[in-house]
């Protein structure tokens, strides 16, 4: 595609170690291609004027399968100290007429050349600091950064992303919904793997989904309803105890299925908790900063009778500062539990799950408890 205006360059990072995968993630196939070449392609059809690959642990490999032509190849020595450093490389060498530069995650196969460069034309007209693609309400990546930002980058250190600067900049941050749910699809794990590899088109799979997926015979409308963000296994816990208790169980997702979730009764797959109905509600955050802000923010709008956040105390307040600046109040945020649940020395998930449940309870039995 050819563009006009400013210079913006692709940095694809593609030098982490694959831990929880226990093998180059980056070399997996995907049909006849690796998922970096399909992830490099579908920058390649966009409209980036340039494309700056960082390689570390495994290069030789990379070099040998991958076609990096028309490319700059850089290489991280320090990979194995998180994605920081990758980040940082990547910066540096980009040509000096850059403006601005997508970050790209090489285990993202599925993200559109067209969705970059809808957030390129978008770029063009609004000259946002950061640009962040939404699908369904849930955040996604690339993200698409100014170069006045670069600065702030160059100095991070360890296993974090541009996201450690967004709470500095949450009146330059533009979020932009696009089509595409690709920019969710990530393969962090073998079972992530194995089911993108078993769905066929898989964004077709997702884009077909409904907003709202009730289990048949399941009624949800007379009983306490625990809303919980995510499904990892402090998720799953959750929900499992608020089914003991006669809880209705929903699970917030965008790509999830109730096939996936027996201990729900529905599943919500866009970050919109007005489609749930008046309901007395509970409402646990626990998405490992993926969806937190949005997730708050939504519990709020709805004053849900308890909202949890899963996330440390420095986490939280980055939170709640761009949650402030969007109009939610001090008093608002003020409700929110950080850290969740009651003090009963918890240290595995299901104590944990377990010490929220409490504080639910607890919650409920107030003679106040009702929403007003």
């Amino acid at each position: 595609m050819t563009r006009q205006g400013t210079r913006v360059a692709a940095i694809a990072l593609a030098a982490g170690t694959s831990r929880r995968m226990g093998t180059p993630k980056q070399l997996l196939r995907l049909g006849d291609k690796s998922l970096l070449e399909r992830t490099l392609d579908n920058v390649r059809g966009s409209g980036v004027d340039e494309i700056v690959l960082v390689l570390g642990a495994a290069e030789d490999e990379v070099r040998r399968q991958v076609a990096t032509e028309g490319m700059r190849v850089v290489v991280n020595p320090d990979f194995q100290q998180g994605m920081g450093t990758s980040l940082r490389r990547g910066l540096a060498a980009v040509s000096p007429s850059i403006e601005g530069a997508f970050v790209v995650l090489a285990d993202q196969p599925f993200v559109r050349s067209s969705t970059l460069d809808q957030m390129l034309a978008y770029r063009e007209k609004h000259a946002p600091q950061i640009l962040i693609p939404f699908y369904r309400g849930f955040r996604g990546n690339p993200v698409l950064l100014d170069r006045s930002v670069f600065p702030e980058l160059m100095n991070l250190t360890g296993d974090i992303g541009c996201r450690a600067i967004f709470g500095s900049h949450t009146e330059s941050i533009h979020k932009l919904p696009v089509e595409d749910p690709g920019i969710l699809l990530d393969i962090d794990s073998a079972e992530d793997w194995k089911r993108l590899r078993s769905l066929g088109d898989a964004l077709v799979h997702f884009q077909g989904m409904p907003e709202i997926e009730v289990r048949p015979g399941k009624k949800t409308d007379k009983r306490p309803e625990l809303v919980v963000v995510g499904h990892d296994p402090m998720a799953r816990a959750l929900a499992t105890l608020a089914r003991i208790m006669e809880f209705s169980v929903t699970i917030v997702g965008p790509l999830l299925s109730l096939d996936e979730l027996p201990e729900a009764d529905r599943a919500l797959h866009v970050l919109d908790f007005s489609r749930l109905g008046d309901a007395e509600r509970y409402v646990v955050v626990a998405s490992r900063g993926q969806f937190d802000e949005e997730a708050v923010e939504q519990a709020v709008r709805v004053k849900a009778n308890y909202i949890a956040l899963m996330a440390n105390r420095q986490r939280a307040e980055e939170i709640f500062r761009a949650l402030l600046h969007r109009g939610v109040t001090a008093e608002e945020l003020a409700a929110a539990r950080v850290p969740a649940g009651l003090d009963i020395g918890a240290e595995s998930v299901a104590e944990i799950a377990l010490s929220i449940m409490a504080e639910i309870v607890k919650a409920r039995r107030r003679p106040s408890h009702a929403k007003g």
